[in-house]
């Protein structure tokens, strides 16, 4: 029988999401890649470094508004310590490899644009809508192919899906509050995650206050639940 952990056909990376909010993350390189990597862990939260002589136009602005702090200068071994998180992005492979080398020995998960082979991680092409994010990832075979995944998910899924999100989340804690029963609120939620996102997408405000008195009692609207003070359009 074969062993799950030798087959060479196996998933190479695992799906995670990670908090790296305040954890400090050092990119090394100053150009377009390094500038799409810096926006990516600056949106969630990471303290950002960023080693590198000269900066692109975006990661200046970056710099400029203090959402990076710039170490100018090249790349040098020890440059790592304590790091949470390393991207190596420079147009040297010999740099990326060095930078993956001294992030393997120090035990840090690290990205190496040029070569994801070396690195312990890659970036997957991400859509986002508020807080709903569907990853796609080719195991770095085909950036290419993932962009073009995202693309037409970005087209299914627009930014009603964002607004239902953040509306379930309401209603979820509105439900845990009341302790009510686990399986009742189960169904609730399938039929509300089914219908809310057209709703939302056509304004039907009134359709998804009837909705939500119908499910979920009288008292439950949506200027109830504040949805950030605004109608769901």
């Amino acid at each position: 029988m074969e062993r799950t952990g030798t087959r060479t056909d196996a998933m190479r990376y695992f799906p995670i999401n990670i908090d790296i909010r305040g954890k400090p993350a050092i990119v090394v390189g100053g150009g377009a890649v390094a500038a799409r990597k810096c926006s990516a862990i600056i949106d969630a939260g990471a303290r950002v470094t960023v080693i590198a002589p000269k900066l692109g136009s975006a990661l200046a602005e970056m710099s400029e508004r203090g959402s990076i702090r710039h170490v100018a200068r090249e790349y040098a071994p020890g440059d790592l310590a304590g790091a949470f998180l390393v991207f190596a992005a420079t147009d040297s492979p010999e740099v990326n490899r060095a930078v993956a080398e001294e992030a393997k020995a120090r035990a840090i998960l690290a990205d190496v644009a040029d070569a994801p082979d070396l690195g312990s991680f890659t970036l997957p092409a991400v859509m986002r809508r508020g807080n709903l994010q569907v990853a796609v990832s080719t195991g770095g075979r085909s950036p290419a192919l993932a962009r073009q995944i995202r693309a037409q998910l970005e087209a299914l899924y627009g930014p009603e899906y964002g607004t239902a999100l953040e509306l379930l989340g309401l209603l979820r804690e509105k439900l845990l509050t009341g302790k009510g029963n686990s399986t009742y609120n189960k169904q609730i939620f399938n039929d509300l995650a089914g219908r809310l996102p057209a709703l939302i997408r056509n304004g039907s405000t009134a359709e998804i206050d009837n909705l939500l008195k119908e499910l979920l009692g009288p008292e439950t609207t949506l200027a109830g639940l504040e949805l950030r003070g605004k109608d769901p359009e």
